[in-house]
């Protein structure tokens, strides 16, 4: 029988506190079940790290999603998902404008096929392509359900850093999750609560929509900072 942490009581305590609903632990899997007039959810609770909270005190991240940047990463992603291995996921950052997507596109992809290539070591690395600066990760132990390819174009200003490690959380959280054995017997919804510091909701859901992870939650649900309860989705 798993006990929740304090972090992870914290969470749910702030999300009944918020509906109104009435909770207990689940003991295990789901880690709680929680009723809200009558209907009994079971709720899995995870607490991110002090890794994503890094740069809490720091602006808020500027990600874009423009034209160009939609082409170049849902690129990257068709010409490598077939590349990269099973339970590992491809994370890039690059800072905009990207004046020459066509030539930037070819050399990012050369550079992450040279990097998957290296399987027997972790790969992290940081360098300037055509005038945009650009750090890659390979991450590991991924769930099968996400994105194999996760990118993001940001302002120059925004910490690279505090984005790579906020999405990692957030895919590795989700993840572990969402491959949970589903409570025997129980056929209502599941919900997942995430724990973290951070403030920007925003950043979250954007984030969030570039794993494309699949999962069975309902709602997925973040408790941010001074136990303010916001909707990632659902």
């Amino acid at each position: 029988m798993s006990a929740l942490r304090k972090e992870e009581r914290a969470a749910i305590e702030a999300v009944a506190a918020q509906l109104p609903a009435s909770w207990e632990e689940g003991g295990g899997s789901p880690d709680a079940y929680m009723t809200i007039g009558g209907k009994r959810i079971a709720v899995e609770v995870a607490a991110i790290g002090r890794r994503s909270a890094a740069g809490e005190d720091r602006a808020k991240p500027c990600l874009r999603f423009d034209r160009v940047v939609l082409r170049l990463i849902g690129g990257l992603r068709d010409a490598l998902r077939e590349v990269v291995p099973d339970g590992q996921a491809v994370m890039l950052t690059v800072t905009a404008p990207i004046r020459l997507p066509g030539k930037t596109a070819a050399a990012l992809e050369s550079r992450l096929r040279d990097c998957l290539a290296r399987r027997s070591t972790k790969v992290e690395m940081a360098e300037t392509i055509h005038g945009n600066r650009v750090r890659l990760r390979i991450v590991k132990g991924v769930s099968a359900k996400a994105s194999k390819v996760i990118g993001f174009v940001h302002n120059p200003e925004t910490d690279a850093e505090i984005v790579l490690n906020l999405a990692q959380s957030l895919l590795q959280e989700i993840g572990a999750a969402a491959d949970k054995p589903q409570p025997k017997k129980f056929t209502g919804e599941r919900w997942l609560v995430i724990a973290d510091v951070l403030a920007h909701i925003e950043t979250y859901r954007q984030v969030h929509a570039q794993l494309s992870i699949a999962t069975e939650f309902k709602r997925i649900l973040m408790v941010l900072a001074g136990g303010r309860v916001e909707s990632l989705t659902g």
